[in-house]
């Protein structure tokens, strides 16, 4: 990553000293475990998918949890909260254009409700607590955000806030925000699958594997083994 990124020169450093099994052990984060939301939305009668855009950290491993969901349709790596012009990687990672690395998990209601999607994302997808940053990446970009589409997902999202951060199932609050979603930009095609397609990858054996892991074990009922995958001729246009 780029700035406060890890570099591929950076990450690869590691490869002689970590396998796949020792890096996923060492780096391995602590679940949490927390309730269902007491609030959902309901499945639309005419059956068709739905979509909500999320951040939360860098977007490998958002993208690579959802990517192993059951009922998701597609989970695509890209860019909101700024405009169209600056949705590139490297102005992003100037920390000056508004956006944040974010994934488009586009589901069907059917097999996967908006609040099950929520409970993966707070739970394993990446840390609601830390304040523009997750692990090693700071910045901006990389804050926690929920971009809703609608009325309905930004209450249903408040509530649920609300509920975990009652039951304190957090050391400390939640500081994941909420913002009304007005763009969303898919990123450039070597972004895309990252973690599909790198699992050897330092940074994804650090980082990103061991929430595939928790994923699995939290999840069982919602999670797959063969992933969906974002190809880049399938990716949403800009």
């Amino acid at each position: 990553m780029i700035g406060g990124r890890w570099t591929s020169a950076r990450a690869l450093l590691f490869v002689p000293f970590l396998g796949l099994g020792a890096g996923a052990a060492l780096a391995a984060e602590p679940a949490v475990t927390i309730p269902p939301p007491a609030q959902d939305l309901a499945t639309p009668a005419d059956g068709g998918t739905q979509t909500v855009v999320l951040a939360g950290g860098c977007f490998w491993g958002v993208q690579g949890v959802f990517e192993y969901t059951k009922g998701v349709v597609s989970a695509v790596s890209g860019y909101s909260g700024g405009t169209k012009e600056t949705a590139h990687y490297e102005m992003v990672g100037t920390e000056r254009t508004g956006h944040a690395e974010s994934v488009q998990v586009t589901y069907d209601p059917r097999q996967i409700s908006y609040g099950k999607i929520l409970q993966i994302y707070f739970s394993v997808a990446h840390n609601p607590t830390e304040l523009n940053y997750q692990g090693p990446d700071q910045g901006p970009s990389y804050r926690s955000a929920i971009f809703f589409a609608n009325d309905e997902q930004k209450r249903i999202a408040q509530a649920y806030i609300a509920q975990l951060d009652a039951a304190h199932v957090f050391k400390v609050p939640i500081v994941t925000k909420l913002e009304p979603l007005n763009g969303f930009y898919p990123a450039e095609d070597y972004h895309q699958d990252f973690l599909v397609l790198h699992p050897a990858y330092p940074y994804i054996v650090i980082n990103d594997l061991p929430k595939v892991g928790n994923l699995k074990r939290l999840f069982a009922e919602q999670y797959r083994d063969t992933p969906v995958t974002a190809m880049a001729s399938n990716k949403p246009s800009q």
